[in-house]
């Protein structure tokens, strides 16, 4: 459950950040309504606010590495301003999916890939020295 809360978090707040950003997009550069410039403002505010409900366990900046990939998803394969993403955009965008699923389900327990933890692992795994540091 814990992995589809997260899931289902990661995509609004990727519609929220690309559709949010869109709208201010089109209110500045392509001279729309500041309306559509005060929609997109309130949706990235919720951009910002939908991570925080997060499930316990997860810090901040791996919080917001994991979005990021998300984001880049997000936005090279939606067909904004009806551009229709290619086959390099795509398979792009799920190196970006895979990795966010090392980065926020992959982690060790600490949150952290710190040395510490490489080494630890690695001792622990006779066939993983090449992890080992100093």
């Amino acid at each position: 459950m814990r992995i589809l809360e997260s899931l289902v978090l990661f995509l609004g707040a990727g519609l929220m950040e690309i559709d949010g950003g869109y709208l201010v997009w089109l209110w500045l550069r392509n001279d729309r309504s500041v309306w559509l410039g005060a929609l997109g403002g309130l949706l990235l505010v919720l951009y910002g606010v939908l991570p925080t409900m997060q499930p316990a366990g997860f810090d901040f900046g791996r919080v917001y590495a994991a979005y990021g990939d998300v984001f880049v998803c997000s936005g090279c394969c939606g067909r904004i301003d009806g551009i229709k993403p290619d086959v390099a955009t795509v398979v792009g965008a799920v190196i970006c999916l895979i990795g966010v699923g090392v980065a926020d389900h992959a982690m060790p327990a600490s949150g952290t890939f710190s040395r510490r933890n490489i080494a630890r692992a690695s001792s622990a795994a006779p066939t993983a020295t090449a992890l080992q540091l100093t």
